[in-house]
């Protein structure tokens, strides 16, 4: 029987939720949740309901520019004249531009807001690279013919047969009214005819606005799914972000030799070593012009302690054995901390049998 490692597999299966640090790359890379199709319906939505409210005005001022343009063509020597033709063509230009713009603009700030609202504020030129991959043709006809190509195609079809049935249908049932409009008079006739158009338009735009919202939706899995990561990619990024686990804790360790040291060398400094006798040792000093109270130059237990007690007898420093006191300091009290308060009686009274001590020694 062959033999498989499956955790090889499991490693290489995407499982895992992406890392902020992956979102913020794959931001950074231009890759973002973002629909077309509802930057597309908010963009028509807009411009039909700002062509609707001003209606009226872009009207009279289409009106205006289409009698001016005929009366114009009454003498197209004139008009067409080698002198005139740009100034006509640009006043033209101009008076069009003025009935077109407002819905240009509606559009173009409706386009900023629907996009801004998706992907917020992002600028990167990462997507204006060239991949030369894309020169492909071999990965070109993948693309197209690709699960996501299809996908898209399914869409657009879907959307067009069902915008047409909404259509269809509302006009179908309203279809003996629309069969009167001609034997009304024209102005009542346009009204009618502008209201039906409307009212498919909006209808219409209501069904794209619903698969609008299930593409969103459709394309924020997708990007869910394609930022999903590996157990592998995980180890990685730590490794990159907090460095190899290994190396950290052989980098810890050789901190803490050093720390140990430099302990070891402060100890012949102390006034005093307060014991448990056997498991804690604590090594106090009082210099009264840099602290306000003893501070401790060194703790230890087990073997640590042993060594400081060594050093300690070595340099002719005073042990005294105070199983609660050196307890306490141990537990509470960082190395190059004052004592607290609570403690101040306890190791004064130590303090001043250390100096009764020594002046026992200087009197001998």
């Amino acid at each position: 029987m062959i033999k498989f490692n499956l955790q090889l597999f499991a490693e290489s299966e995407k499982t895992e939720k992406p890392t902020p640090k992956k979102r913020r790359e794959a931001r950074q890379e231009g890759q973002v949740v973002q629909s077309r199709e509802v930057t597309a319906v908010v963009i028509l939505f807009t411009s039909f309901i700002g062509l609707k409210i001003l209606s009226e005005i872009l009207g009279r001022q289409l009106s205006v520019l289409t009698i001016n343009l005929f009366n114009e063509a009454k003498n197209p020597e004139v008009f067409l004249h080698t002198n005139n033709l740009m100034p006509n063509a640009l006043k033209i230009f101009s008076d069009f531009a003025l009935v077109v713009f407002p819905i240009l603009g509606i559009a173009f700030f409706s386009s900023l807001i629907i996009n801004y609202l998706q992907v917020g504020v992002l600028f990167t030129t990462k997507t204006l690279k060239i991949k030369l991959n894309r020169l492909n043709p071999v990965e070109g006809f993948k693309r197209i013919f690709s699960k996501r190509a299809l996908m898209e195609l399914f869409k657009s079809v879907f959307k067009i047969f069902l915008a047409a049935y909404v259509a269809l249908s509302y006009i179908r049932k309203n279809l003996l009214t629309i069969l009167q409009y001609p034997q009304l008079e024209l102005k009542d006739s346009m009204f009618k005819f502008s209201n039906l158009t409307y009212n498919v338009i909006i209808r219409v735009l209501g069904i794209l606005f619903v698969l609008a919202i299930l593409d969103y939706f459709f394309q924020w899995r997708q990007h869910e799914k394609n930022l999903m990561m590996t157990k592998q990619e995980i180890k990685e990024e730590y490794k990159q972000t907090e460095g190899d686990p290994l190396i950290k804790s052989k980098i810890k360790e050789r901190q803490r030799r050093l720390a140990m040291s430099r302990m070891m060398q402060d100890i012949p400094k102390a006034d005093v070593i307060i014991t448990n006798p056997t498991h804690y040792a604590v090594a106090l000093k009082y210099d009264r012009e840099k602290f306000d109270a003893p501070f401790v130059l060194g703790k230890g237990v087990d073997l640590i302690a042993e060594n400081i007690k060594k050093v300690a007898k070595e340099n002719d420093i005073p042990i005294v054995e105070n199983k609660p006191l050196a307890q306490a300091i141990y537990n509470n009290i960082e190395i190059g901390e004052m004592i607290t308060e609570d403690l101040y009686e306890a190791v004064a009274e130590v303090l001043a049998y250390v100096y009764s001590l020594k002046d026992e020694f200087r009197g001998t």
